[in-house]
């Protein structure tokens, strides 16, 4: 049984920052890319940030700078640190998984065959 579980979340001021954590199971990790991809209230999914298995790693433009992904393939884990928070970066936060080992597109959602239940980060002012 697949499974994505994020953790982290939760409400920070702004400028602040907040580390979200997503434990995969029930699959090989390794052999999948990995993303993490936002969503607010009325707005598209948001592709934010995509590592692959050999640590490539590329962002959202909206994050560049800011945000870091990172993972702990031995702890089947995905990171992401997220720095200089603002309200534009209010949303629930999804972990997300597609097979291979890496994938052009991976910043778009279609790719990626598993997701987590999400996670909410909110950033007031």
């Amino acid at each position: 049984q697949v499974q994505l579980v994020e953790s982290g979340g939760g409400s920070v001021q702004v400028g602040g920052s907040m580390n979200l954590s997503c434990e995969a199971s029930g699959f090989i990790y390794s052999s999948y890319y990995m993303g993490w991809f936002r969503q607010a209230p009325g707005k598209e999914r948001e592709g934010v940030a995509s590592i692959d298995s050999d640590g490539t790693t590329i962002y959202g433009n909206s994050v560049k700078g800011r945000f870091t992904i990172s993972q702990d393939s031995a702890k089947n884990t995905l990171y992401l640190q997220m720095n200089s928070l603002n309200p534009e970066d209010t949303a629930m936060h999804y972990c997300a998984a597609g097979p291979g080992s890496a994938c052009v597109q991976r910043l778009q959602a279609a790719p990626y065959n598993y997701w987590g239940q999400g996670i909410q980060v909110t950033v007031s002012s």
